[in-house]
């Protein structure tokens, strides 16, 4: 699955960014550096927006191709932010098989956003996964902790507004 970059405008600190400086620093001589600069800097943002991943390239000297693509490679990165409620939705198969897919489809048209996006208030933000180990309640999706069970596409806005009211 391509992973997609936010179209959010970025809205890093001065402070995030002093923190990356110093992780940059830390870490400028060690081979194999890329990999746990992005996982500090994910720490540090809540996710790598390209300004993030170039501040990386420039300061281990690295190509910017390259820490895209860990980035990319590893599911543990995220390109886009996550909002203040995270919607999972299950397409693993046996999810997939019972409606999973529609599910997501209603939710991405209550939202406004796509598989892998975040609403401009950063409220919201949606995921596609795969199989998340509740099989018996599928198609299954979650909120945060929260997990949502035999679900047809009606279910959504009503799980939506709960969210929305908190």
């Amino acid at each position: 699955m391509l992973k997609k970059i936010s179209s959010l405008p970025f809205q890093g600190t001065p402070e995030q960014e002093a923190k990356l400086k110093e992780v940059i620093a830390q870490h400028k001589d060690d081979p194999g550096a890329v990999m746990p600069v992005l996982q500090e800097a994910q720490d540090i943002y809540g996710y790598l927006p390209l300004e993030v991943q170039t501040m990386i390239a420039e300061g281990l000297d690295v190509p910017i191709d390259e820490v895209y693509g860990v980035a990319t490679f590893y599911s543990q990165f995220a390109l886009s932010p996550k909002g203040k409620y995270h919607i999972s939705v299950c397409l693993g198969t046996a999810c997939y098989v019972k409606g999973s897919g529609k599910v997501l489809d209603k939710l991405s048209e209550e939202l406004g956003i796509a598989a892998e996006e975040c609403t401009p208030d950063t409220r919201f933000s949606l995921t596609a996964c795969r199989c998340i180990g509740a099989c018996g309640l599928a198609p299954v999706i979650t909120v945060n902790d929260d997990v949502y069970g035999r679900l047809v596409p009606e279910d959504v806005p009503g799980i939506i507004a709960k969210y929305k009211e908190a």
